[in-house]
């Protein structure tokens, strides 16, 4: 196996050919979300099938209900290398409105020598060639550090509806020693990311009535229950004074971050206001006595996401409503059960339930928060190696939302996911004009290497 320092040497090298091949990429229209494009998402999937075949990958573009999955395998130039599944998505958003692109989205370019334009240059092509052109530099020099497996699906941007049936019918080929996964970003433009939370979800709706119908308030008000007046109640009552979640049992299972990680988002250059002030705000809502950034990336919310009731028409209308409804969602971290908290959740609004009411409740999905454990190997040998790339150590950052693909792989393949991407947050993704840094592409394939190479190790 050639030294890091010749795998390195070999990316800078093959650059010019490497952007040679990511606009080859980039040029195929594989919109997943519209039928047209079938035909493209399959092209896509050939054109990189064929890229793993010649990097000597047992390759092949497996068809689904949608549309098709690409799967490579290859072996380590070593025995008893660790094995990784590599994941990303070839698959892109629609380019409407086509009149704000300032060029043709499937027509990249190279702009101020530093951007590379077109739709799908950040999310998510130019991200998994990254690490394809990792791959390449190691069989350039002398073979893989580690067993590799590459699973490049093309629905991602429609919600990856045929993804956990290929997992469960491939299981025993897909499974790995870790999951590697680059649809994230960096903290800024020059200092490294891993993302090592993501929240899970609850999503629950409650429909509360009351009366036959509805009501005139004139003839009734001050006498018969009012629905919107009971969900109102509720809603008011899930939160107290200092913005904790008053569901009993509800933060069961909800760690304080190691001091370590704390003290580096505490020295992290984020402005609380300017965050707000970008959407219109100024006061940060939530648990008092918490930063910003703890709330949104390692703190559990609860959020109501809308309410219906009585007439919300032109003018008034004056009746007492006989149905009222909320729509409620948490979020959730470190050990909370998603069941447990749906529980606690429905025996909190039947507690607020006077009598004549009745409550139906429609569940919308759960999941569990997902954790890389902070004393993982992977992620201290991930840390040395971005660190050494960039200079600078990487943040160990979270996400509010979710990323689907990692629960699976640690629900029916049990990987932890190292989440490492070279996005930022101007590249424009799902917009008109997305563009990639070419710094980006070039030291996310560096990036790459790094990492594989200290996995190895």
């Amino acid at each position: 196996m050639a030294s890091i320092d010749a795998v390195l040497q070999k990316i800078d090298d093959n650059q010019p050919a490497a952007l040679q091949r990511l606009f080859a990429l980039l040029e195929i229209p594989s919109i997943s979300t519209d039928a047209a494009y079938a035909p493209q998402c399959a092209r896509a999937a050939a054109w990189l099938a064929a890229e793993l075949t010649g990097l000597g990958f047992e390759a092949s573009v497996r068809e689904t209900a949608g549309r098709p999955m690409v799967v490579g395998r290859a072996k380590a130039s070593h025995r008893d290398a660790p094995h990784v599944l590599f994941y990303g998505h070839y698959d892109v958003q629609p380019v409407d409105p086509l009149s704000l692109w300032n060029t043709d989205p499937f027509k990249p370019e190279i702009q101020d020598g530093r951007r590379i334009v077109g739709r799908g240059a950040s999310d998510d092509k130019g991200q998994l060639m990254t690490f394809v052109e990792a791959c390449r530099a190691f069989r350039e020099t002398g073979g893989l550090p580690c067993d590799v497996t590459v699973l490049f699906e093309g629905e991602e941007e429609t919600g990856s509806p045929s993804l956990p049936d290929f997992i469960a019918a491939n299981r025993d080929e897909l499974r790995a020693d870790l999951a590697l996964v680059c649809d994230t970003g960096m903290w800024d433009a020059e200092t490294p990311s891993i993302t090592t939370m993501l929240r899970g979800l609850v999503l629950e709706e409650i429909v509360v009535r009351a009366a036959d119908r509805d009501l005139h308030s004139g003839a009734y008000g001050g006498a018969a229950v009012n629905p919107i007046h009971v969900v109102s109640r509720i809603v008011a009552d899930l939160h107290d004074a200092d913005g904790r979640v008053t569901l009993p049992g509800f933060y069961d299972g909800v760690d304080e971050l190691p001091a370590a990680v704390a003290e580096q988002w505490r020295a992290l250059p984020f402005d609380e206001g300017d965050f707000l002030r970008g959407v219109g705000l100024s006061v940060p809502a939530g648990e008092r006595g918490r930063s910003v950034l703890e709330k949104i990336w390692a703190r559990p919310t609860c959020d109501v996401n809308g309410i219906t009731g009585g007439y919300a028409g032109v003018g008034s209308k004056t009746v007492l409503p006989a149905v009222a409804s909320a729509k409620v969602s948490f979020r959730l971290v470190g050990r909370q059960d998603p069941a447990k908290v749906a529980a606690a959740f429905r025996a909190f609004v039947r507690a607020r339930l006077p009598a004549d009411c009745a409550v139906e409740f429609i569940p919308h999905g759960a999941s569990p928060a997902l954790q890389l454990p902070f004393s993982s190997e992977a992620l201290t040998r991930a840390r040395r190696a971005l660190h050494a790339e960039w200079g600078r150590e990487p943040v160990m950052g979270g996400s509010g939302g979710s990323i689907p693909i990692v629960g699976t792989f640690k629900q029916d393949l049990k990987m932890d996911s190292l989440m490492i991407g070279f996005a930022l947050d101007d590249d424009r993704v799902h917009s008109p004009n997305e563009k990639y840094e070419v710094t980006s592409f070039h030291k996310g394939a560096r990036s790459w290497a790094r990492v594989l190479d200290a996995l190895a190790k």
